[in-house]
């Protein structure tokens, strides 16, 4: 690498580093916000309980010591508890009326719009990570694949990713936490549906139906297939929403 390259790397570095700083300044501002206020423990715990119901139920009951029935009842949970998380994330800047302020600082709308995202994202990722206590607690009682349950953990992030896009999205268009709770449930939960009514569609429509719907692209993860399909699908569904949250921000900010 000559020295004229390297004159032209070093802006783009520093420029990436700036970038960075400012991303890194605002993700710890919005996640403090989370770990510090009741309501993000409220969530989580809620969560936990539920979901350890449904894990718990089919080994006292009947015997079975899996974690097929929590992995097929958390993405119904998530479509209440991800818009919960979410719709305080512009949704209350609009309230506050600091969404003016944070757009006019010397930062960028995707700097926002990732930032508010991962801290979202953090929380959800902790909430999780808690919950791998089931296939841990299984694996003492019998062998389990571990390699399913990972494929499984991963298409979950994936879900909670999808769901936390669009809950962003729908606190982008109102200023109404509840309001941005009801439009992010109502997004997350047609999506959910799509893919459990293909039965009742008319045959040109089964292929579609199934590939809007997370279920067969989560079904397939759950299964310990890793189909790349699949991993395109919520990235562009995530990052369709993403685009539109940002669509609408720049309209406020030229508003």
């Amino acid at each position: 690498m000559n020295k004229e390259e390297i004159k032209n790397i070093a802006p783009k570095m520093e420029s990436l580093k700036l970038w960075l700083d400012k991303f890194v300044i605002l993700y710890a501002k919005e996640t403090a916000h989370y770990f510090y206020t009741p309501s993000a423990y409220v969530v989580t715990v809620v969560f936990l309980l539920i979901s350890g119901y449904f894990f718990a139920t089919p080994i006292f009951l009947q015997n079975q010591a899996n974690i097929s029935t929590f992995l097929s009842i958390a993405p119904l949970l998530f479509i209440f508890f991800i818009p919960a998380i979410t719709m305080r994330l512009i949704a209350e800047e609009y309230k506050s009326k600091t969404i003016e302020i944070l757009l006019t600082n010397p930062v960028t709308v995707p700097q926002v719009i990732t930032a508010k995202l991962a801290s979202a994202m953090t929380l959800i990722a902790v909430t999780l990570a808690l919950t791998l206590i089931y296939p841990l607690s299984i694996s003492l009682l019998g062998n389990l694949d571990m390699g399913a349950v990972w494929c499984g953990y991963l298409g979950l992030a994936l879900t909670c990713l999808l769901y936390g896009s669009i809950g962003m999205f729908a606190s982008s268009i109102t200023k109404n936490q509840i309001t941005a709770f009801i439009i992010g449930f109502m997004l997350c939960f047609i999506l959910f549906v799509t893919g459990k009514i293909t039965s009742f569609v008319p045959g040109w429509l089964v292929n579609i139906t199934n590939f809007l719907g997370t279920d067969s692209h989560l079904d397939n993860l759950s299964r310990g297939i890793i189909d790349s399909r699949d991993i395109i699908y919520y990235l562009t569904v995530s990052g369709f929403f993403m685009f539109l949250t940002y669509v609408k921000l720049i309209t406020s900010r030229t508003d």
